[in-house]
């Protein structure tokens, strides 16, 4: 049944199937970015609200642990035709709250319907072994089974898809799940106890949690119920989830920060790394963990490159999200900008040259001027921390070697690209680079099919593809003896 944006926006938590308030009655505001209006209110919700709805959580999954993997995959199928179904209306919603243009929007709930399709159709993939014994009379079996109560924490930057990544497998084996959304942007969130619903998945699978970070965390990561937990955000705040969980001992999956290098070699075809630049800069406003930190530009190319890089960074249409043609949005709050303004003011006191932009925006708010810094170096902030912002600032190097060597000097490992025509070449430098993606001549290269992941302080395991589902599977070996053979 098709619904508008404000039947999505549920002001209240999900716990067993129910909508309800915080118990302290206290209220988070959600503003959009573009105008600091607030758009609605939230739960603020802590360990009280949580420890509840994990025992939710707890009681559905003794159920639906023996529901058979059609009968999950159905379920799946169903969500995800209910996501397409209300494709617009979900955008919409999305854009007010986060900011980005509504045709990114569109483009990212298409995708964490992509992920749904993809973990109903792995359900039914999960097998098992049957190992050859070293004993005449008894038999090796491995199993796999869901790991239990699943805790999602998820970030403002893509609140509709990184949950898919996260329901998706959860359902797919037979997990339980309690999410709790970034404050930001919780109705994304929230949405998908709407969705849940409508596709009949039952009370207590899905249970959505707002309000303090801190308290909510705290009660996921010690409370013995919960057996996974799945987050994505800072490799800062992924580090604390980590040490309070020690306790517990519990798997995780985590998708941390990001540094991205994108290196363009004087063989380069320059149109399309221009053209992939864009797309691995600008989307969502520079705020994505794969999005390019830095830029090394090979000598013979680095004048040619900037200049076109400029140029299609000051064609960008900046403007609020649902605006016509907008390609550049808002970002997330004042924060946000600050922390532009500083990585700008550091590389020009250290020598770097603002080619284009480098202020906030006309528009006023959060909006910001897509930015190009030349002459960029390692003593650079921004070659270091992330710059979560649409700023592009261009190194310039002169051997191949010292392009990998720069691109390592990290402590991150998410996402890699660079631009060759030389074959070889690319074989080299993709081997050589410490990243769990990399895109070769491509600028966008995530997919529901490929495994989302970083080495290093990006972050542990996968997300996606056929290896994304093990995250949510224990591994059990039984050995079967007394035959009588």
């Amino acid at each position: 049944m098709l619904k508008k944006a404000n039947e999505f926006k549920r002001e209240a938590n999900l716990i067993g199937g129910a909508w309800v308030e915080a118990d302290s009655g206290e209220r988070l505001a959600v503003r959009n970015p573009a105008t600091g209006e607030v758009v609605g209110e939230v739960p603020k919700s802590g360990k009280a609200e949580t420890e509840r709805a994990i025992a939710a959580a707890a009681t559905a999954f003794e159920a639906f642990r023996q529901t058979t993997a059609e009968h999950r995959a159905r379920l799946l199928r169903t969500l995800h035709d209910a996501i397409l179904d209300n494709h617009d209306a979900l955008a919409e919603l999305l854009t007010t709250e986060q900011g980005k243009p509504l045709s990114e929007s569109r483009s990212e709930v298409a995708s964490g319907a992509a992920y749904v399709l993809w973990f109903a159709e792995e359900a039914r993939r999960v097998y098992g072994d049957t190992v050859p014994s070293p004993w005449k009379d008894r038999r090796i079996l491995v199993t796999k089974e869901p790991v239990g109560v699943v805790a999602a924490i998820t970030p403002w930057n893509f609140p509709f898809s990184m949950l898919a990544r996260k329901i998706g497998p959860a359902i797919a084996v037979g997990c339980t799940a309690v999410v709790k959304p970034a404050s930001q942007t919780p109705f994304s969130g929230l949405a998908w106890g709407v969705l849940a619903r409508e596709a009949g998945i039952p009370d207590g699978v899905l249970n959505i949690v707002t309000g303090s970070a801190s308290e909510i965390g705290a009660e996921m990561t010690r409370n013995p119920i919960v057996r996974k937990i799945t987050f994505t955000g800072s490799t800062e705040v992924g580090k604390i989830l980590l040490r309070d969980a020690a306790s517990t001992v519990k798997r995780f999956s985590m998708e941390l920060g990001g540094n991205a290098p994108f290196i363009v070699f004087d063989d380069a075809d320059l149109d399309r790394a221009v053209a992939g630049a864009m797309a691995a800069k600008y989307r969502n406003a520079g705020q994505t963990c794969v999005c390019t930190n830095r830029f090394y530009v090979q000598s013979g190319i680095y004048d040619a490159f900037s200049e076109r890089l400029a140029a299609a960074s000051r064609a960008l249409k900046v403007g609020p999200g649902l605006a016509a043609g907008t390609e550049q949005g808002p970002l997330i709050d004042e924060r946000a900008v600050t922390h532009m303004e500083e990585l700008i003011a550091d590389a020009k006191a250290k020598g770097g040259e603002v080619v284009t932009g480098g202020h906030r925006h006309s528009l006023g708010h959060t909006f910001f001027e897509p930015t190009v810094i030349t002459g960029a170096t390692q003593e650079m902030r921004f070659a270091h921390e992330e710059i979560f912002g649409p700023l592009a600032a261009v190194f310039r190097f002169d051997t191949e070697d010292e392009a990998v060597e720069a691109a390592n000097d990290t402590n991150y490992g998410l996402a890699a690209y660079f631009y060759t025509s030389n074959l070889g070449r690319a074989v080299r430098v993709y081997e050589r680079l410490q990243y769990g993606q990399v895109g070769v001549n491509e600028g966008a290269i995530t997919t529901e099919v490929a495994p989302f992941g970083g080495y290093k302080e990006s972050g542990l395991g996968r997300e996606g593809s056929a290896y994304g589902i093990d995250e949510y599977l224990d591994v059990k070996y039984v050995c079967i003896g007394g035959l009588g053979l």
